[in-house]
């Protein structure tokens, strides 16, 4: 069966980049798809080049939630596209795109995340950010994926089987952001395998300014919180199921966010001061092997020179996310979407 892509493109008050993110699109060389931009609670947006391949959704309600976005489109399909792609409107895709999720369904994949990598490294906020999505890249994609488990999902640059997703998520109504948690745990509780397509290429837009990063992580830090304990279901299923694929991915859903990871670790070594100060001798040890690890993440993924320079301000990063912890539980109170500065493509594409 030939791969018929519908790819779905969300905006939630901003339109900006819809231009530049259709473009690439529309610059793919693989030609099987058309695009679906729902333009939920944005200002009138029409695309200046008239091609049939862009169909442009304005709903009669406003939103705020991506998956009821992606019905919207869904039930807008104007043919039936056995393939859904989910893209946000900052991202860029690289014209192979397609070409690199599509050997993965004809291998009976039901589910592939591609590469996210930054198209703005213009910041050392941006920059930080990038290095971040580096680390992930390399554990929880890459590694994860080659040790027989699932790649994780980062909520844009993905595809699933139309039917699959309708399947996970059809019943969905859940506010606020974490749509991604919830697919990834419907996923893995039916030991589907998310596979890591190195060759699908979305550029994402990293986040730039001060505000813009705790209100994002203020949400991210909120679905952690509230999705937990999917990470110990789907342990317990893959202990009772003799699953590699459910319980490594249920260990790395437990893990939360490295700040979060990083403050524990420092209470700890606090405490062992006063209390037990040989023991931390352990933990001096697996804070060096943390390093070295990020570090290989790095080096293997070719991060530029000035990721290394940018690391000396990481506690900036870190402390504008402990902030960003104190706002979680109003995070839905924020808009669902983050307002970008947005960039052309030349400079932010440079490794």
């Amino acid at each position: 069966m030939e791969n018929d892509f519908g790819i779905i493109v969300t905006a939630y008050q901003y339109t900006e980049n819809l231009p530049n993110a259709i473009d690439s699109l529309l610059n793919m060389k693989y030609q099987n798809f058309m695009v679906y931009v729902v333009c939920d609670n944005c200002p009138p947006f029409t695309y200046r080049e008239n091609d049939e391949r862009v169909v442009i959704l304005h709903p009669p309600e406003i939103f705020t939630n991506q998956v009821k976005s992606h019905f919207y489109a869904i039930e807008k399909f104007k043919r039936q596209h056995n393939r859904v792609v989910i893209i946000d409107s900052d991202n860029l895709v690289d014209p192979n795109f397609l070409n690199g999720l599509t050997p993965w369904f004809n291998r009976g994949y039901e589910a592939v995340q591609g590469v996210r990598t930054a198209k703005n490294i213009n910041t050392t906020l941006a920059c930080l950010d990038a290095i971040g999505e580096l680390y992930y890249l390399y554990y929880d994609r890459i590694i994860l994926f080659g040790i027989r488990s699932s790649s994780m999902l980062s909520g844009s640059g993905m595809a699933f089987t139309t039917s699959l997703y309708h399947e996970c998520l059809g019943n969905y109504n859940q506010t606020g952001a974490g749509f991604d948690k919830v697919l990834q745990f419907n996923l893995l509780s039916r030991n589907k395998r998310i596979a890591f397509a190195k060759e699908a290429i979305v550029y994402d837009e990293k986040t730039a300014h001060s505000d813009q990063l705790i209100k994002q992580r203020a949400r991210w830090n909120n679905t952690w919180f509230k999705y937990f304990p999917y990470s110990l279901k789907l342990m317990i299923k893959g202990i009772a199921h003799f699953s590699i694929n459910q319980l490594l991915y249920g260990f790395i859903l437990f893990r939360p966010p490295l700040f979060i990871l990083l403050g524990i670790t420092s209470l700890i070594i606090i405490i062992n001061f006063f209390t037990f100060p040989l023991y931390n001798l352990y933990w001096f040890t697996a804070c060096i092997l943390f390093l070295s690890g990020f570090l290989l993440a790095l080096k293997q993924l070719k991060a530029p020179t000035k990721f290394y320079k940018t690391l000396f301000i990481a506690p900036k990063f870190i402390f504008l996310q402990v902030l960003s912890l104190f706002k979680a539980r109003k995070a839905n109170q924020y808009s669902v979407a983050t307002e970008h500065h947005f960039h052309k493509p030349k400079e932010e594409i440079e490794k």
